[in-house]
C-alpha cells in the first residue's frame, strides 16, 4: 500500500507541477510577448508581461496582476504621450515595440521614485468626481453579486450599477443605487459586507473610469434562476457569463 500511495503522490505532484508550468509559461520567448492588442477589460499571462515592462521603466504597476485596469491603461496612456505615440491607452504593435526597444529615455530610478510618490498621491480618489469610498462600496456589491464570474462579468455588474445613476429612475448616487429597497439580493441577504477582493475592486475601478461591456445596461439577471416575469419583458443586450443584460 505503502507504494501506491507514494506513486500516487508522485502523480499528483507532477500534475501540479505542469499546471503552474502552464500558468507562467510565456510561449515564444521575449519576440512574442503580446499576440493581440490589449486594452481595458482584458486579463492574461501578456497584460502581465507589459506590466512588468512598464515596472522596470519606472511605471508603479506592481503588483503585476494581468488584469488590465485602470491604473494599467493610465501607465499605457503616459508611455504613448512621453514617447510620441498616438495616446490611446491601447498597447497595440507600436506601443509594444516601443515598450521593448532599449534606449536611454527610459524612465532612471530616480524618475521612478518620483513617480510612485506621485502615484501615492494621487490614490484618492481614483478618478475625477469618484472618492475611494464609492469604489469600495461598488466593489461590495460586486463582490456580493457575482464573485463567481469572470473579470468581464463583474465589471458588466458594476456598470449596471453607475448606468443607474445616470438614469432618471433610478437614485443619482454609487449608495443610492446599491440600497434602493429589493433592488440587489447582496443586499437583502448581507453578502454586502463581504470585504470584495482585489478582481471586485478593479472591476470597480474600471465600471467607474466608464468602461462598459453591457452597452447601456441597467438591469441583469440569472436566467437559469429568475422567475420574475417582468424582467423578462426588458429588451436584452447580450449575455456575459452567467447574467443576462437588458435596457
Amino acid at each position: 500500500m505503502d507504494k501506491v500511495k507514494k506513486l500516487i503522490l508522485c502523480y499528483i505532484t507532477g500534475i501540479f507541477v505542469m499546471i503552474m508550468l502552464a500558468v507562467f509559461y510565456v510561449p515564444g520567448g521575449n519576440d512574442s510577448k503580446v499576440s493581440r492588442d490589449l486594452a481595458m477589460g482584458q486579463a492574461g499571462w501578456d497584460v502581465r508581461q507589459i506590466q512588468e515592462a512598464l515596472g522596470k521603466k519606472g511605471y508603479d504597476l506592481k503588483p503585476a496582476d494581468g488584469i488590465f485596469g485602470l491604473r494599467t491603461h493610465e501607465a499605457v496612456l503616459e508611455f504613448q504621450k512621453e514617447n510620441g505615440i498616438r495616446a490611446t491607452g491601447v498597447v497595440d504593435r507600436e506601443t509594444l515595440e516601443a515598450v521593448y526597444q532599449k534606449k536611454s529615455g527610459d524612465r532612471n530610478s530616480g524618475r521612478a521614485a518620483l513617480r510612485a510618490a506621485d502615484a501615492r498621491k494621487a490614490a484618492e480618489p481614483v478618478s475625477r468626481g469618484v472618492s475611494r469610498e464609492e469604489v469600495t462600496m461598488l466593489a461590495r456589491a460586486i463582490h456580493g453579486e457575482a464573485r463567481g464570474e469572470s473579470f468581464q462579468g463583474q465589471a458588466a455588474v458594476g456598470a449596471v450599477i453607475v448606468n443607474r445613476t445616470r438614469s432618471r429612475d433610478f437614485p443619482d448616487t454609487i449608495d443610492g443605487v446599491i440600497f434602493q429597497p429589493g433592488a440587489f439580493d447582496a443586499v437583502d441577504d448581507g453578502q454586502i459586507w463581504l470585504k470584495p477582493d482585489q478582481k471586485a475592486v478593479k472591476a470597480a475601478e474600471l465600471a467607474l473610469s466608464g468602461y462598459d461591456p453591457t452597452g447601456g445596461a441597467i438591469y441583469y439577471w440569472n436566467p437559469v434562476t429568475s422567475t420574475s416575469r417582468w424582467i423578462w419583458s426588458r429588451p436584452i443586450i447580450k449575455q456575459i457569463g452567467d447574467h443576462v443584460f437588458a435596457k
